[in-house]
């Protein structure tokens, strides 16, 4: 199939299962961008730490750790007209509020609206085309940010960390953390995603019809645990072959993967 083609059937699919998420992205520029043109490259910004919580442990001010979310913005913009890659996205990555792998508390999705607000506005207001929450380790959080992004008017995508049996952190499945997040939200994010674990870790757990929800893979190049890979003294870049082989697969298996990556041990090679 052609580009416009194989978008459109994407779109298609997109609709025919979230027309509620339509209607809210079908108003605004940046969400009918999404779904109509998914260009070949989404640039991400370097903000995956820059909220509050993460300022305050590096003695910065809110007022500072909003500057450093703007000349992130303003960075990815102009690197991307720099060379001419004026339809590429500029994502605005947001992180978890607090360690992923061992998080010493676990928000609620009021806790987690207040806490992720401040830098998903930021971001919205500096330009980029949509948020994108990684390494989200619960449901609760995931809500949350959703909520704040719905509330500023900016389509987000949302990706979730698994253990190495494909479930979160408290052992809540992939399924039923999609599926909680989307009747909480009606349905918001644009798309849902995995990142931080090796195709191994999950691949097991892609069976249902909510795997149609799945739009975005950044997987490890380590099959190493969470554990493992926090007392890790040297990187772990896997095998590059294997990797390619294992996305192959992720391709024909998710109807509605639109974006690929690399998370930790990932380079150019992969």
């Amino acid at each position: 199939l052609g580009m416009e083609k194989t978008q459109g059937a994407r779109v298609k699919v997109y609709f025919n299962l979230h027309k509620k998420v339509w209607s809210v992205l079908h108003m605004t520029p940046r969400g009918w961008r999404l779904l109509c043109h998914m260009p070949e490259l989404v640039l991400d910004n370097v903000t995956w730490r820059a909220s509050n919580g993460w300022g305050e442990v590096m003695g910065l001010k809110p007022e500072q750790v909003n500057r450093v979310n703007r000349e992130a913005v303003a960075f990815a913009l102009a690197l991307r007209d720099a060379n001419g890659k004026s339809d590429a996205i500029v994502n605005g990555v947001i992180g978890p509020h607090g360690d992923a792998y061992r998080p010493t508390s676990v928000l609620s999705s009021d806790e987690a609206f207040d806490y992720h607000h401040p830098q998903v506005s930021v971001l919205a207001d500096e330009g980029v085309d949509l948020v994108s929450a990684m390494t989200i380790s619960s449901t609760g959080e995931a809500i949350g940010i959703a909520e704040a992004a719905q509330d500023v008017g900016i389509p987000v995508a949302l990706s979730f960390t698994v253990e190495t049996d494909g479930c979160l952190l408290d052992g809540t499945s992939l399924a039923d953390a999609i599926r909680q997040t989307d009747v909480a939200t009606g349905g918001y994010p644009a798309w849902y995603g995995i990142n931080c674990a090796h195709p191994d870790h999950f691949s097991g757990q892609l069976r249902g019809d909510w795997i149609e929800r799945l739009g975005m893979i950044r997987a490890n190049a380590s099959r190493s645990s969470h554990a493992e890979l926090d007392e890790a003294t040297k990187l772990d870049a896997g095998d590059p072959d294997d990797l390619a082989r294992a996305y192959a697969d992720l391709r024909k298996r998710l109807p509605g993967l639109r974006v690929v990556g690399g998370c930790c041990g990932t380079d150019l090679r992969h």
